[in-house]
Order: structure tokens, then C-alpha cells, then sequence
């Protein structure tokens, strides 16, 4: 496969709001690591909040840095020591470069390792034509499976392990926060059997999708009385699993008022900043079990997404709504803000025919 000497990324270039395409030097594989050329990457909310540089963003990205972590693509090359892939390979990548040796990553809890580095984040990322990783990152998709589709396993792998964290068979399960991962997470929910799904959101667009893809009920919490709803639905008793995907204050709030005693409630959304919580109310007097969800289980969660996926139990294609040429990445960026719309996928190499 021939190589470019440069290529293009976007990069976070400074300690501001906003991103900006440079051209940048290819980068070389270490012994063990592999060149991926990009195929298909898409938008992630921890995208949008490095564009913004709130506080969390500010908190945690030093400038200058290559931007993005969903991706897909082809080995280009691969180090002298790597045995587990080889050139050609149709692959997408786990984001969370683990250290293997912290008592997290020695106790099976990879996902949660304190030497993480994650790729758009802590080092670059794949809003380029090109990206090293290690090989160990490495996962090998179906020959069949489209480039973008394989380009949302990373996400997907989100709602994964956040709606598996707990059992939803036969449950009455709330998702608050229909952005696109919420919706995967209303799948999962819809293929693990969950009794009744409802979801919450403020944007009309994402409702209907949450509809379409087996949400019960759709509230739009500016239009409706989202917990009187809930309340009523379950003769009174509430929710038995609350699923946070949004960050947004109001919904953990409604959520731990919606959760039944004795429930749980799995939070994957990531707030901009520090919040005030009713703690006595929404967890302790209501012997409540709450999870934070980080990332992915370190193989677990990859492989029961194939389970899902390579059975037909749930059909990525159907969040993707918006397709763009990874040099209208701007465009890309004000659409997935707007809320009108489901996953978004850019391509390095132009929209595919």
C-alpha cells in the first residue's frame, strides 16, 4: 500500500474554542504499533466538547493535538514486532490505550486503567488520513460490514457496556439523553428484552428517532411532565433501571426521581462541569445502586457488540443520518450540535458513492 509523506488532520490547536485542518506529517509505526489509513471516522459528544473547550475539555486536552477517536479503516503497515494483524486488514480500534501493569489493568478492570491514554484526547487522534496505534488496539471487522458502520462500534461499545452493566430483561428501563449513543443504548435495551423503554430528551428530531428504534414512550421534558408520565405508566412504583447518557443536570435529576427503591441507575453521560445533587433523596433513602460507566470493557463489550451486531439484533445503520467529506468537517460539527440529527460519519477520502 503506498504511503503519503503528509497528510491532513484536525487539530485542537490552541487553548480556545474551535478546530482547524493542517496538513501534518504522517506518522511512522513503533515496533509494535500499526499506520491505519482512515476510511470512516465519526462524531462523538467528547468531540464536541473539546470544539467548545468547556471546562472538562480545558480540564483534560493539552494543545496541539489531533482530534477524534471513532474510526475505521485499513492497516497501511504494520511494526517489525506485530503478529496479530497484518497489512490489509479491515479494522476499527478499542480508543483506551491501557498500561497493562496498574492494579486495574492486573485485576481484569482495563477500562478503568489510571495510565490511560485515549486516543483525541490524550494523544492524536483519527481526523486524519492516517493513524498509529498499537496493534494490541487492533479490532478486526467482518470483510462485509460497512466502513461507517464499523466506524460507530467504538460509541456503540458505549451503550454496550452501560445497558449490560445491569440486567434488563423484563425491566422497566429509562434512557435520559437520545443523543446518539442514547439511541444505541434504546437498541441494546430493545434486543436484552427490557419490558417498557422510555426516553427523554428536549429535541423533537432525536424523539421520533428514539420512537422509531423501540423507546415506548418519547418525552420531550420541555413539552411534557416527564416523571408524572413515568409515574403513571408504572402505577406509581417508577423505573427499575435508569440509564444516564445526556451529562445534563435536569435529566440525572429526573432520572433518580423516576428510579423505583432498590433500583439502579448506570450514569455514562459526562457533565460540563460540577453539579449540586439531592443525594439523601435520590440514592440513600432509596437504597439505590448507582455505576459510573467508563468506556468500554477491555474485550468483553467487543465481543458481545459482535454477538449484537453479526446476529441482526441491532442495525447501526439506522442512526446514521448525516455523511460528509472529512474537509466539511465544520459543517459536520454544526450539525451534530444542532440535535437534528443521529449519528454523523466523515470520510478522509470524500462521500462514498
Amino acid at each position: 500500500m503506498s504511503i503519503d509523506k503528509t497528510m491532513r488532520a484536525i487539530v485542537k490547536p490552541e487553548d480556545s474554542p474551535g478546530l482547524v485542518m493542517r496538513e501534518a506529517p504522517v506518522p511512522r509505526p513503533g515496533p509494535r504499533d500499526v499506520l491505519v489509513k482512515v476510511k470512516a471516522t465519526s462524531i462523538c459528544g467528547t468531540d464536541l466538547h473539546i470544539f467548545r473547550w468547556d471546562p472538562w475539555a480545558r480540564s483534560r486536552i493539552t494543545p496541539p493535538i489531533i482530534v477524534g477517536h471513532e474510526f475505521s479503516g485499513y492497516i497501511a503497515e504494520v511494526g517489525s514486532m506485530v503478529k496479530e494483524v497484518k497489512e490489509g486488514d479491515f479494522v476499527s480500534a478499542e480508543s483506551h490505550i491501557i498500561c497493562h501493569v496498574c492494579q486495574e489493568c492486573r485485576t481484569g478492570q482495563g477500562h478503568m486503567c489510571q495510565n490511560t491514554q485515549i486516543i483525541g484526547v490524550d494523544r492524536d487522534g483519527c481526523w486524519a488520513d492516517y493513524i498509529v496505534m498499537p496493534a494490541e488496539n487492533m479490532w478486526i471487522n467482518p470483510p462485509n460490514m460497512s466502513p461507517e458502520v464499523a466506524s460507530l462500534q467504538e460509541n456503540f461499545g458505549n451503550a454496550v457496556h452501560t445497558a449490560f452493566s445491569t440486567d434488563l430483561t423484563a425491566r422497566r428501563v429509562l434512557v435520559t439523553g437520545c443523543g446518539p449513543v442514547g439511541l444505541m443504548t434504546i437498541m441494546v435495551a430493545k434486543a436484552a428484552g427490557a419490558h417498557a423503554i422510555y426516553a427523554t430528551d428536549i429535541s423533537n428530531y432525536r424523539l421520533d428517532m428514539a420512537r422509531k428504534l423501540g423507546a415506548d414512550f418519547a418525552i420531550n421534558v420541555t413539552q411534557e411532565n416527564a416523571l408524572r408520565i413515568i409515574m403513571d405508566d408504572t402505577g406509581g412504583e417508577g423505573v427499575d433501571v435508569l440509564l444516564e447518557m445526556s451529562g445534563a443536570k435536569q435529566a440525572a435529576d429526573l432520572g433518580f426521581k423516576a428510579l423505583r427503591p432498590g433500583g439502579t441507575a448506570s450514569l455514562l453521560g459526562l457533565y460540563p462541569s460540577d453539579i449540586p445533587f439531592d443525594m439523601n433523596n435520590g440514592v440513600i433513602f432509596k437504597g439505590a445502586t448507582v455505576q459510573g460507566i467508563i468506556g468500554r470493557e477491555i474485550w468483553g463489550t467487543w465481543f458481545r457488540m459482535r454477538g449484537l451486531l453479526t446476529r441482526g439484533l441491532v442495525d447501526l445503520s439506522q442512526i446514521i443520518t448525516h455523511r460528509f467529506a472529512l474537509d466539511d468537517f465544520e459543517e459536520a460539527l454544526r450539525v451534530m450540535q444542532s440535535g437534528q440529527s443521529g449519528k454523523v460519519v466523515m470520510f478522509p477520502e470524500g462521500l462514498p458513492e
